[in-house]
């Protein structure tokens, strides 16, 4: 199973990008990529990152990744593959 180290920073904001204009195929499909990103980042907001950002935070999918690499290098967590 992948982390977010097997990702490159692109790569993940691909994901994002997908989640956040709604690019999946099927529901199914969006609800997977959503997991997806909750299982990857790690962060404690989980999609709430996404879909209910906290006031005064950059929602779009750059901002998004922002926030999930700020938390991740705040927290001790790896980082994504260079």
């Amino acid at each position: 199973m992948k982390t977010i180290s097997d990702y490159t920073e692109k790569e993940f904001l691909d994901l994002v990008r997908k989640i956040c204009t709604a690019e999946s195929d099927t529901e199914e499909e969006g609800s997977l990529l959503v997991l997806e990103f909750e299982r990857l980042s790690e962060h404690p907001n989980g999609s709430d990152v996404i879909f209910y950002p906290e006031k005064g935070k950059d929602y779009s999918p750059e901002g998004i990744v922002r926030e999930v690499k700020e938390w991740r290098r705040e927290n001790g967590k790896s980082g994504f593959k260079e």
